[in-house]
């Protein structure tokens, strides 16, 4: 038994954040229900990285909505609002990420729910708070990563700011989206009345700084320095903190006694035997062993550095990741099936209970696909 069986989850949120946080409850035993628009749904269906799509919905949708249900409704039109308030009732938890004020015209406000279902749990995402001049900003991921600073923190100090290659802000907001849900369903249980869980997208990203933001508010604002030279990995760390080029490759070094690493990998840094010097002369540091590791490649330095018990791997791309034992040893992709029986391969659940790993077979849904199914189980009665 998953840990979330029996839970119902209406999803009426969109794009990336509330999306992902659905996915994790239904990976989780919960059955996920996304409210869509009849027709086009969802907006990230449209959506699409690489202009790949599957059964006329993108493939990026399909990456966050496997394993979830999807009812149509115009939450305009009074008949389908009443079906849908009829499916609120039955419910256990609702999740939206619209902008502030719209919930209000179509009359689902938390106190509006709480109306419905008293023990409801109900959740939203916003980018930057219901409040202030910022509540109807667009809470984009990009956006919201360079205004949070987090743009500074990676490359090199020449190259300006550095985005991540990934939707970090949404990510990391749709994981504290979940444990905020999991908290409310725990006071649920201890009080017996519906709970309001908020989080924005400002907030969580701030959240994953607070290692860099601590250090900045009690270091006399100092900013981060990335440094100019190679093996930059990390603005507050010292050498010998990053990666390295070699002949086949890079070799990423994580904390090490300095001392002792140039011994193993036979370099001068005589000059900087006191600790105090690693982080202030970190680009003098790595230049010097930058030199040294590029005369080999990667599997030579990995050998050497791991018997000596220092820390150190070889950086892959998505195909040598893919070629790894362990890929398949922790049974880390699953295959899913859409309703026309097309298959895809993706990412499972990291959690693991009891020794158990969390899979599904089900892929995303089309528009309204499960109408008819839901209709007969909770609103034709």
């Amino acid at each position: 038994m998953k840990p979330l069986e029996g839970l119902l989850v209406l999803e009426f949120a969109q794009f990336l954040a509330g999306p992902s946080a659905g996915l994790k409850l239904a990976d989780l035993g919960a059955r996920v229900i996304k409210i869509e628009r009849p027709v086009k749904g969802e907006a990230c269906r449209q959506l699409s990285i690489k202009d790949l799509f599957v059964d006329e919905s993108s493939l990026l949708f399909h990456t966050i909505n496997r394993n979830k249900e999807s009812y149509a409704a115009n939450l305009k039109d009074s008949e389908d609002l009443e079906q849908v308030k009829k499916l609120i009732a039955k419910s256990d938890i609702i999740t939206h990420n619209f902008r502030p004020g719209v919930m209000d015209k179509i009359g689902l406000t938390f106190q509006d729910v709480l109306a419905i279902n008293p023990k409801i749990i109900y959740g939203v995402i916003t980018g930057y708070g219901d409040k202030g001049p910022w509540a109807n900003k667009p809470g984009q991921d990009l956006l919201v990563q360079s205004l949070s600073g987090l743009t500074w923190l990676s490359g090199k100090s020449m190259q300006g700011p550095v985005p991540f290659g990934l939707a970090v802000a949404d990510l990391m907001c749709g994981n504290h989206f979940v444990q905020g849900i999991l908290a409310a369903l725990l006071k649920r249980a201890k009080t017996g009345k519906g709970v309001l869980v908020e989080v924005s997208l400002l907030e969580s990203i701030l959240d994953v700084q607070f290692e860099a933001l601590t250090i900045f508010l009690n270091n006399g604002g100092v900013l981060a320095d990335r440094g100019n030279v190679r093996g930059s990995a990390h603005a507050f760390l010292s050498a010998p903190y990053g990666i390295y080029e070699t002949q086949d490759g890079y070799l990423a070094l994580a904390m090490g006694d300095l001392n002792f690493m140039a011994k193993v990998l036979d370099v001068d840094l005589g000059e900087y035997a006191e600790k105090k010097t690693w982080f202030k002369e970190r680009a003098a540091i790595r230049e010097i062993l930058s030199e040294k590791i590029i005369t080999k490649d990667s599997g030579y330095w990995i050998e050497i550095l791991r018997s000596n018990g220092l820390w150190c791997e070889k950086v892959l791309d998505y195909n040598q990741l893919n070629n790894k034992a362990f890929m398949g040893e922790l049974k880390l992709k699953q295959e899913v099936k859409n309703a026309e029986g097309e298959t895809l391969i993706t990412t499972r659940s990291p959690i693991q209970i009891d020794g158990h790993i969390f899979t599904s077979a089900k892929a995303a849904p089309k528009v309204g696909e499960d109408n008819e199914a839901i209709c007969n189980q909770f609103l034709n009665n």
